[in-house]
């Protein structure tokens, strides 16, 4: 707590001996999922206006696809300036994979806002096979389904997004095509739940509290923490317009050293019981804190009778350098959209990466807030990545990793 509060007092001093910042409106999107919680808390703590920014507003989107609606309309349609985001969106966005007629908006990636702590989650029509991170046993049991007449579906939250990523790698791993072999199908975050509960999928990956609900309503069971397929796995990220970061260089750094301030706060385990409150109310998660504060604080209850008391696998907003955009992660995700034809073979993903993603003012951001340097990457790669299933991704080599892949769409 001491090093925290030399940070901020740093950052207070740094503020003070450089001009004012621009003090404009912003607003952003936000999901009912933990991974808001630095930007929530930016707000209620007074973050934004400790930095120069007093004038923002966070508003709850509908869905994934009504934040990207929102982010191409902007703030002068009517729309956001900026939202909390799965990390393959702004590149989505920004290339035009997603938006009416393919019209790119192109967006800027600032931060990181987590790693880890997504599920996956199965229904408890598959009780019997206690499933874990090997989805094989799972094929059998579809296929037996599927002959008997019945749809199969596995949920996520936006095509091309981190849980379809998640999703997708785990029953691929499994054998099971998630395109030839299961439907897959978008819900919002908030909604998955209900939808489990009157059978609409079999599966779904969906960040917290929803998979902890699920389990408490015992309409179905966890099989996987996202960080069992990859460890410290980049998850959300904290994105805008690059029109409104490059008219506002000065808000946009206010408001990135909020975020990051934030961040350290949310990631102080003698914070989080109070952080659970904070977002349980009804203007952000409208959630009970029992279903919000265990997995919060790293203990995870699977259902199935399998408990992790103090699991590593709990979400991180700072430490292991949470916050960084690393370049390197985001290439990965865009290897992955080509895996599953969200991106053509020959695109320039190195050449895409390094125009939305803007690790530089991350930077800048924290050299102001009084950051220690240590806890400030000094490459822009975190080097070579490898998976449950052994599979292994060098940013060097992308190429590799795509050979590697027995179930793809790419050639």
């Amino acid at each position: 707590m001491r090093k925290y509060l030399a940070i901020a007092m740093l950052g207070a001093l740094a503020l003070a001996a450089t001009p004012a910042q621009a003090q404009k409106k912003v607003t952003f999107g936000h999901q009912q999922v933990f991974d808001i919680v630095p930007v929530l808390l930016a707000q209620e703590k007074g973050f934004f206006a400790k930095h120069g920014m007093p004038d923002v507003e966070v508003t709850k989107q509908a869905s994934w696809g009504t934040t990207r609606d929102n982010l191409v309309l902007g703030s002068a349609g009517s729309g956001i300036d900026g939202a909390h985001i799965l990390t393959p969106m702004p590149y989505l966005i920004s290339s035009g994979k997603v938006t009416q007629n393919n019209v790119p908006t192109p967006m800027y990636i600032l931060a990181r806002l987590n790693l880890d702590s997504q599920a996956i989650s199965v229904s408890n029509e598959y009780a019997d096979l206690k499933l874990g991170l090997d989805a094989k046993p799972l094929k059998a049991a579809l296929e037996k389904k599927k002959a008997a007449g019945n749809s199969v579906k596995a949920a996520m939250t936006f095509p091309g997004g981190t849980h379809d990523c998640w999703i997708r790698y785990w029953l691929a791993a499994g054998g099971i095509d998630p395109d030839k072999d299961i439907e897959t199908i978008v819900v919002p975050p908030a909604q998955m739940v209900a939808n489990m509960k009157v059978g609409t999928m079999d599966c779904l990956c969906v960040g917290e509290p929803w998979n902890e609900q699920l389990k408490n309503q015992k309409i179905g069971y966890t099989a996987v923490n996202t960080a069992e397929i990859w460890n410290k796995h980049p998850e959300k990220s904290f994105a805008m317009r690059a029109d409104w970061v490059d008219a506002h260089p000065n808000a946009t750094k206010a408001l990135l050293m909020a975020v990051q301030e934030a961040q350290r706060w949310c990631d102080d385990a003698a914070n989080r019981a109070e952080l659970a409150q904070i977002v349980s109310g009804r203007q952000w998660f409208n959630c009970p804190v029992p279903d919000i504060l265990p997995r919060l604080q790293g203990r995870f209850d699977y259902g199935m009778g399998k408990v992790v008391e103090n699991s590593p696998h709990v979400m991180k907003f700072w430490k292991d350098h949470a916050s960084y955009p690393y370049r390197s992660h985001e290439l990965w995700f865009l290897v992955e959209g080509v895996r599953w034809g969200k991106f053509k073979e020959d695109e320039d993903l190195s050449g895409l990466v390094a125009k939305v993603n803007r690790e530089d003012l991350w930077r800048e951001a924290a050299q102001e807030l009084g950051v220690p340097a240590a806890e400030i990457p000094q490459s822009t790669s975190r080097g070579i990545e490898t998976f449950f299933d052994g599979k292994v991704f060098d940013p060097a080599k992308p190429e590799a990793y795509l050979a590697s892949l027995a179930i793809k769409r790419s050639s």
